[in-house]
């Protein structure tokens, strides 16, 4: 089964050591009880339990230390990492924070040359620590070209770090700091470590109201010494930007857990409630909201298991991750929130009450689209890579399921973050070829329309200006991503043709959804609009294999898990 059942999924796939500690860490959750976890969510209570069963098991020491710096088992393995990331996901974006939040610090430091930091850092994660990362800033967000993070000579070869950085999660807590900042003798970008308890660290306040530490920090004359400072100038910059990159990915499966949980309690609750002498499963429109929030969760995990793979097989020469990571974050994080929805109309009232997964599920799936760069963001990043996907195909060798035991050593050498318009793609074409089903048929003619477009109706110099008409234009072609890699993972997995002609049932009506919203745009040309108006496309109806998929896929998941109260 793809989508995970901690009580259930035996983990063959991973290595001994691997298996036995997300069995742990299931563990752990299942034995703290729904009813506990909900308490500490309610309560906000620091999750100072988790953080010292990580302690106890060497979890994260284990995760999130390179090969070289750790023990026997440590090693930094994205297609292990995701699946921690999933369970941590699966119980609550309260325990996945901290970790997530400890990547992004762990990020400067693991790509850094100061190689004492790094010494120091393996041996305070065994030491049970966690880490943050202080890139954001209050007045200028995301916006790190603007960081008003000072490092000033202090006449005696070190510096004085002062300044704010904002939303900085383990801020309360962490064993170091990353901060970015700026020289103030030359402008030149740095990144350095701080540490929480020194008496010139402030930990001004938690700017959110839950369980999760989110900081507001102050440096007043922090001493700032050679030993200290991990990188600088352009090296500084592309630390912070290769960080975030590895930070993306992990957004995608926190939704793919919490959405998880929540399909169980959602069809375990219809199956048994009873409304006008039938049980909700029984009704038309619940039948379609189930299965369109099956199919979309699962495309979910196909895209995401996929871009793994390219992630884990990146060089210098193929950067081809730098689309689908972006894509992991945007589009599954979204999508997450489009099954969290379809969930809810399905339980209406009882997605309020607080002893439900669920009621956390709803509010905190909202969070992911907007951390690590909005999806807007994302998306204006993802369309520099439009015109090479489409027109000028690269040649590469085909890349396998990449799950095997090893540490992930390009992820702390990526390089230049320039140079983003020249990076190539396989062929899509080959992809969409090489699996006939019906609606995939259909899908690729909506495809070949779009390339229409940006051919014959290409953008004009006020729409390029246009960010709200791009936007659009870059959901169509996220799209076309989206279902390429879900068909190469689906083959290399042997899902059920059903299934993949499912999922591609709900692209078909998403892209004819998106063409319609360029369609309207005030500034759309008649060209364009007659274009967009023949992406216009109804997937094929198909009453068997709808019936196939809820009954042997979804409905197949009634009372398969409950988590412990």
């Amino acid at each position: 089964m793809l989508l995970l059942n901690p009580k259930k999924d035996a983990r063959d796939h991973l290595d001994d050591f691997s298996r036995e500690i997300l069995q742990k860490t299931i563990s752990f959750f299942e034995s703290k009880g729904l009813d506990k976890l909900k308490e500490d969510d309610r309560e906000r209570i620091w999750y100072a339990d988790f953080i010292e069963f990580a302690k106890q098991e060497s979890l994260f020491a284990s995760f999130l230390t390179p090969e070289q710096y750790g023990s026997e088992n440590a090693r930094w393995d994205t297609y292990r990492n995701a699946q921690l990331n999933e369970i941590l996901g699966f119980y609550g974006l309260n325990y996945w924070y901290v970790w997530q939040v400890t990547i992004l610090g762990l990020g400067p430091i693991w790509m850094s040359d100061n190689e004492a930091v790094k010494t120091e850092t393996a041996q305070l994660l065994k030491d049970g620590g966690i880490f943050a990362f202080g890139l954001s800033e209050k007045e200028h967000g995301a916006d790190i070209y603007t960081t008003d993070m000072v490092l000033t000579p202090d006449g005696n070869g070190n510096y004085r770090a002062s300044g704010s950085k904002y939303y900085i999660g383990n801020g309360n807590k962490a064993a170091l700091v990353s901060v970015f900042g700026r020289m103030k003798e030359n402008d030149k970008y740095v990144f350095f470590t701080v540490r929480p308890e020194h008496k010139n660290y402030e930990c001004v306040q938690n700017v959110v109201n839950s369980q999760n530490y989110v900081a507001e920090i102050k440096l007043s004359d922090y001493p700032v010494t050679e030993a200290d400072i991990l990188s600088r100038g352009q090296n500084a910059w592309d630390a912070g930007l290769n960080t975030v990159n590895v930070g993306k990915y992990n957004l995608g499966w926190a939704s793919i857990g919490m959405c998880t949980h929540a399909l169980y309690e959602a069809v375990n609750h219809a199956s048994k409630r009873v409304l006008f002498k039938h049980t909700v499963t029984e009704f038309t429109h619940i039948k379609q909201f189930f299965v369109d929030a099956y199919t979309r969760l699962t495309a979910m995990k196909l895209f995401a298991l996929r871009a793994s793979d390219y992630f884990r097989s990146a060089s210098l020469q193929d950067r081809r991750y730098l689309l689908y990571n972006p894509m992991v974050k945007m589009k599954v994080t979204s999508q997450g929130e489009e099954v969290i929805n379809l969930l809810w109309d399905i339980i209406a009232a009882k997605g309020f009450e607080k002893d439900m997964f669920f009621e956390s599920a709803a509010r905190d799936i909202r969070a992911l689209p907007k951390l690590e760069g909005t999806v807007h963001v994302n998306m204006a990043l993802i369309i520099k890579f439009m015109a090479n996907y489409f027109f000028k195909p690269g040649e590469y060798p085909e890349i396998a399921t990449v799950s095997e035991p090893k540490n992930d050593d390009f992820l702390f050498a990526q390089g230049p973050t320039r140079g983003l318009g020249k990076i190539k793609f396989h062929d899509y074409k080959t992809t969409y070829n090489s699996l006939a089903l019906p609606n995939i048929a259909i899908f690729k003619k909506q495809i070949r329309l779009l390339k229409l477009l940006l051919v014959a109706a290409k953008p004009n110099k006020e729409q390029i200006k246009d960010f709200d008409f791009l936007l659009n234009l870059g959901e169509l072609f996220t799209l076309v991503v989206y279902g390429q890699l879900i068909i190469e993972n689906a083959k290399l997995l042997n899902i059920d043709t059903d299934l993949i002609d499912q999922i591609f049932d709900f692209m078909i009506r998403d892209f004819s959804k998106f063409a319609m919203q360029l369609y309207s745009k005030t500034s759309s040309t008649k060209l364009q609009q007659k274009i967009c108006k023949q992406m216009l496309r109804k997937p094929v109806t198909d009453t068997e294999r709808f019936k196939r998929i809820l009954e042997n896929h979804v409905y197949a998941l009634i009372d398969a898990y409950e988590m412990n109260r």
